[in-house]
């Protein structure tokens, strides 16, 4: 029998009647090291719970591979540490996650093959998330309820009657949880609309909602849905995400407040969505695409309850104020701001022509014509494609199948143009000075479709390319996937920050603590500190600074790597004390 059951109108966990006051914690945007910081804060705001989802791509990096468990992924510890702290668990393994994560979690070697009905029945489709369980759940089992664990209650999708209707694959996915020994409830998740929460849901399974305003019509719409047992809103919105070129998204925290009390007021149960966002490092971020592809910021701020290093925002006192409401919140001290770095100059001394290093980060690989990125075998960065022209003089080259989804054109290795996915660009005017000129075109993967029909987009250069409407090719390629970053052969110069570039300098810390890399003069591109990648800077905003979580930095001497990708009028980056995520709406 599991943990918490279902009465006609609320949760009992253990027999004793009991809701759910849950926040959004998702492990894999947070340092390890801060995982218990959070987890107290959440505690101390009032809440008993913590949900998390499980990000599939990056614990199954290959299809053959072991489950990676480490570091930043280390699930088990999370939920030892949620339990630590008297925290229960809603787990919301996937398959798919949206999370507005790389892919929505499903793995591109999954979702290269374009034969494979996605989020299905699909034999193929669901044999793979039969294998993923297999690796991940006998590892979990001692953190369910049953065992003595935290994990109350388990997702089985993620706002499926958004993408599709297929009750067999929802049925599968029970089942498959169920055969590996999850006894927990099982529960499912969509939009507080009638036909979504219809396509969605499984019988026997419990239906939650997700909104973040318009709490009495969406109780309403979920109540008429589902007769009897408990409501709850599992992701309540209180904030939201951003784009790259759009505003950065607020919510007053009245406003919310006054909603989260209409919820509890209601009886319903609750999960704060996001009550700790975190951050998208690497190239973890993910992207939508309704009438234009749009790719996520570094950032998940998500304007939560804490904010992106973990500080108490202006919604943490005032949810709490409507929580004690309702119930009992801690009698203790609330938490204060962490520790932040005073401010510093770094100034990046060494320096590396970036399409030179590519000879350096992978071998050169031949090809006809050029590949995607998921035909190298490789998920994430970037590939750096050349050719040979066959002409002089000025011409038009054609990606025929597009880009995904940036793409920066060389000529001899002077720029010649960028091409942008989410401009809806394919073509671009070239000038090649003399007959076997060096064509090379760098593409970046800004991050796959998170949501809708567009799930697992291909990237890198994804179809032939033309020059005046003639197939180019013999193609070479390196992968330039910088999930490490190894030795280059970077130079001391003062010369200036021109094309895609390396370049490095060193700072010293007397103590570590939470930072923030502001990027004045430099355009677009990648930062690591200590080789922990803080993720993607761009000049285009909204967000201006990079978090460089305390854990990141070490007493003593430091060291700071960008990959520029244009051009920089400065050879100085700066570590500040506060976020700026940029303009909002209503600037």
């Amino acid at each position: 029998m599991p943990a918490l059951t279902l009465t006609h109108d609320g949760f009992q966990l253990h027999g004793k009647p009991f809701r759910i006051l849950s926040g959004g914690f998702h492990y894999f945007r947070t340092h390890p090291d801060q995982w218990a910081d959070r987890l107290r804060k959440a505690r101390l705001l009032g809440l008993n719970t913590v949900e998390t989802y499980v990000p599939w791509n990056l614990h199954q990096p290959t299809p053959d591979g072991p489950l990676d468990l480490d570091g930043l992924l280390d699930l088990p510890r999370f939920l030892e540490l949620a339990q630590a702290e008297g925290l229960y668990v809603l787990l919301r393994p996937g398959p798919y996650i949206c999370a507005e994560w790389e892919g929505g979690g499903l793995p591109f070697w999954l979702t290269a093959d374009a034969n494979i009905r996605q989020r299905s029945s699909d034999p193929r489709f669901t044999g793979a998330v039969d294998a993923y369980l297999d690796l991940l759940l006998p590892p979990l089992a001692p953190y369910m309820a049953a065992s003595g664990g935290p994990v109350i209650a388990v997702q089985v999708e993620n706002e499926y009657g958004a993408y599709g209707e297929n009750r067999a694959y929802l049925a599968h996915l029970a089942d498959a949880l169920r055969k590996r020994g999850v006894e927990e409830l099982l529960f499912t998740c969509d939009q507080a609309d009638k036909a979504m929460l219809a396509a969605g849901s499984l019988p026997g399974v419990l239906s939650t909602g997700t909104f973040g305003s318009r709490v009495g019509e969406a109780l309403e719409t979920l109540r008429a849905h589902q007769e009897s047992g408990p409501l709850m809103c599992s992701e309540f919105w209180i904030g939201w995400f951003d784009h790259w070129g759009e505003p950065h998204h607020v919510r007053a925290a009245d406003d919310a407040a006054a909603d989260l009390d209409a919820l509890l007021s209601a009886g319903a149960s609750v999960n704060i969505y996001m009550f700790h966002g975190g951050t998208n490092f690497a190239f973890t971020s993910g992207a939508n695409h309704d009438h234009a592809y749009a790719p996520a910021v570094t950032s998940y701020d998500y304007d939560a309850v804490l904010t992106e290093c973990g500080d108490p925002g202006p919604k943490y006192a005032a949810f709490r104020e409507v929580i004690a409401r309702h119930t009992a919140v801690p009698d203790e001290p609330l938490p204060k701001p962490s520790p932040k770095l005073p401010p510093a100059e770094v100034r990046l001394t060494a320096s590396a022509n970036a399409l030179v290093c590519a000879e350096f980060l992978s071998p050169a690989e031949h090809f006809t014509d050029p590949p995607a990125m998921e035909a190298l075998g490789q998920g994430y960065g970037f590939v750096l494609y050349g050719t040979e022209l066959p002409a002089i003089g000025d011409h038009v080259l054609h990606f025929t199948g597009g880009v995904g989804d940036r793409a920066q054109v060389f000529v001899n290795g002077a720029p010649a143009g960028v091409i942008e996915r989410e401009r809806h660009e394919d073509s671009l005017h070239i000038r090649s000075p003399e007959y076997g000129a060096r064509l090379d075109v760098l593409v970046e993967n800004m991050g796959r479709a998170n949501y809708g029909p567009r799930i697992g987009d291909p990237k890198g250069i994804t179809g032939p390319v033309t020059l005046d409407g003639e197939p180019l090719e013999n193609w070479t390629c390196h992968r330039l996937p910088l999930d490490e970053l190894p030795a280059l052969p970077l130079r001391t110069t003062d010369t200036p920050v021109a094309g895609p570039g390396f370049h490095r300098g060193t700072f010293t810390v007397d103590t570590p603590a939470d930072a923030y890399l502001a990027l004045p003069g430099w355009t677009k591109g990648v930062a690591w500190v200590n080789g922990f990648s803080l993720g993607r800077y761009w000049s285009r905003g909204p967000q201006r600074r990079l978090y460089v979580p305390w854990p990141v930095l070490k007493a003593g001497e430091n060291e700071l790597t960008l990959l520029e990708l244009q051009s920089a009028t400065t050879r100085v980056a700066h570590l500040v004390d506060a976020p700026d995520l940029g303009w909002t709406a209503r600037d």
